[in-house]
Formats: C-alpha cells, sequence, structure tokens
C-alpha cells in the first residue's frame, strides 16, 4: 500500500465533504421555512445521520477501488473506533448543554462551529502523530500507555457532585470579563461595549472538550493505520456526522449505562496493538471485529439490562 496519495483524492475527499455540508445545510432550511425549529430537528437529524453514514460508505467503495481492500478495510475500522469513540464525545455535549443552559434552537449553531474546528485540529493532530511516529518509533509505546490511561479513567468512578459544577476556567473568564446570557450570537455590544455571550463559552467548552478526546482518539486510530489520507478522512467523515448524530441519539445517551466500559475496552485494545506490533500482527478486519463485538455487548447490555430505580446518568468526565 503506497504512502504517497493523489493530490486529486485529497481535493476530492474535501470537495465531498463541502457538498455534503451545502446538502444538509439547504435540507435543514427547507425544513425550517415549512415548520418550526423545534419540530424539525429530529426529522433533518435523521436524514443527516443516514447522509452522513452513506456517505461514509460510499467513500470506503471509493477507497477499495482506488487503493485496494486492504486500505478499505483500514478506512472503516479507523472510522469505526472514530464513531464509537464520538459517542463518548456526546455525553460532554449534553452535559455542557445543560451547564450553560443552552436552548436546544441554538445548539445546532454552537454544535456546527464546533465540528468545523474540530476538523483542524485533528487534522493537526494527525499529521503530527504520523511524522513523531515515522522519525521515533517509540513514541508509539507513549501512545499507548495515553490509552491504557484514557480507558482506565473510563471505568473508574466519579464524583457526582463535581458533575454540575461550573468549571474553573468558566469562573475565571467571567470574572475577567462579563458575560452576556444572550444566546443568539457569538459576541453582543451591550452598553456600548462588546461582550462575549454564554453561548461563546459554551462552543470555547467543546473545542477544548474535544482537543482533549482528540489526545486519545487520534492514537487509536493510528493504531489502525499510519496511511495519512485513511487516518485522517476515516476521522473527519466521523466527525462529521456527530453534531446530527447528538441529536438524534440524545433521549437515549443517559439509557446508554454501559457504554462507557466498551468504549474503556476499544481504546485497551488499540494500545494493546500498538504495544505488540512488533510480535503480533492484528489485521484490520479483525480489528473492525473486535471494535464492533464489544461496543455491541455494551449497547445490547445497556439496553435489555434494565436500570436501578435510583441509578444516575451514565458516568463520564470532561
Amino acid at each position: 500500500m503506497p504512502d504517497a496519495t493523489p493530490l486529486s483524492h485529497w481535493i476530492g475527499f474535501h470537495g465531498f465533504v463541502f457538498l455534503l455540508m451545502a446538502a444538509e445545510f439547504l435540507y435543514t432550511r427547507w425544513q425550517r421555512s415549512k415548520h418550526p425549529d423545534r419540530d424539525t430537528i429530529h426529522a433533518t437529524s435523521v436524514a443527516a445521520t443516514v447522509m452522513w453514514v452513506g456517505a461514509a460508505v460510499i467513500f470506503a467503495l471509493f477507497i477499495l477501488k482506488t487503493l485496494g481492500g486492504e486500505s478499505a478495510t483500514q478506512y472503516l475500522a479507523g472510522y469505526a473506533i472514530e464513531e464509537a469513540l464520538s459517542v463518548d464525545n456526546l455525553f460532554v455535549f449534553l452535559l455542557l448543554f445543560n451547564l450553560f443552559r443552552i436552548e436546544s434552537r441554538y445548539q445546532p449553531k454552537v454544535l456546527f462551529w464546533g465540528v468545523a474546528g474540530a476538523i483542524v485540529m485533528r487534522g493537526a493532530f494527525i499529521a503530527a502523530g504520523i511524522s513523531l511516529l515515522e522519525r521515533f518509533e517509540w513514541v508509539g509505546y507513549i501512545f499507548a500507555v495515553v490509552l491504557l490511561i484514557a480507558s482506565i479513567r473510563l471505568v473508574l468512578p466519579e464524583d457526582e457532585t463535581k458533575k454540575e459544577e461550573t468549571p474553573r476556567w468558566l469562573k475565571w473568564i467571567s470574572d475577567l470579563q462579563p458575560v452576556s446570557l444572550r444566546q443568539d450570537h457569538f459576541v453582543v455590544k451591550e452598553n456600548g461595549k462588546n461582550m462575549a455571550t454564554v453561548l461563546l463559552l459554551a462552543l470555547i467548552a467543546i473545542e477544548v472538550t474535544d482537543l482533549v478526546f482528540a489526545i486519545d482518539s487520534i492514537p487509536a486510530v493510528l493504531s489502525i493505520t499510519r496511511h495519512p489520507f485513511l487516518a485522517y478522512t476515516s476521522n473527519i467523515m466521523a466527525v462529521m456526522g456527530l453534531r446530527s448524530l447528538y441529536f438524534l441519539l440524545a433521549h437515549l445517551l443517559t439509557k446508554l449505562r454501559f457504554l462507557h466500559y466498551g468504549l474503556a475496552a476499544v481504546l485497551a485494545f488499540a494500545a494493546f496493538k500498538m504495544l505488540t506490533a512488533h510480535f503480533v500482527e492484528i489485521s484490520p478486519v479483525l480489528s473492525l471485529g473486535v471494535v464492533a463485538a464489544m461496543l455491541a455487548v455494551t449497547i445490547a447490555l445497556s439496553l435489555f439490562i434494565p436500570a436501578p430505580v435510583a441509578a444516575q446518568s451514565p458516568q463520564k468526565k470532561i
């Protein structure tokens, strides 16, 4: 499998993503022209989720035709891992929107710009990660340790009393600069002064959160493939569908109480792959099967085993 990817592939992929974003935007505007915002969120989320998942599969077929079966399998395995780990982000989005009390009609705007920033950050992370692994092979062991720590953190109990606390950095910003409670813009003018709004703070919080999650998810993808094009495209396709997936699954998130165990297992598996790369060869097909099985089991357990009456929402970390 060649490491070099034709420039036309890179240009074509970004053009493909741009067209999908335009289609989602136009469809959302069309729906809102006929119905109130709150009545269109579910319908547009279903359509957008189907579109992005379908687009990911179509792109896998393109890779199969142009780069071969092994590349297509690596892409799908990377996409599966990123899509799974992206679900963990959804829990945090839910907590953040509750913390900042962001109205549902303004949440899509925050997530749109949050995802846009995530694309830039993750592209830079992937490029830096691959460069480090090529120059210093031992960096792979550091990545593996990061993944192991992340997997352990997911299964450790969390202090429930701290979930609803305002982050220290938010208190610090509020002390430095008063924040407007308006949610229609990121920056507004009040009393002759430009002021950041709570909507901007929510966006910053989401970007910081994605930065933290990228530290875990990028090494996980690089445990599957170090091909820049495959690592980048699988990551971006997973992230692009994250916004619609949030609104589609928001009401189910609190029911997936065992999912964090599955995500911890996925991270531990990725760490195992990195640590044993010189001794054990795990094919992309096997990786894809293992990831799918781990998630399927924990999701099934969450849906079919009733939660205790006094149970709280799943333990998640910001």
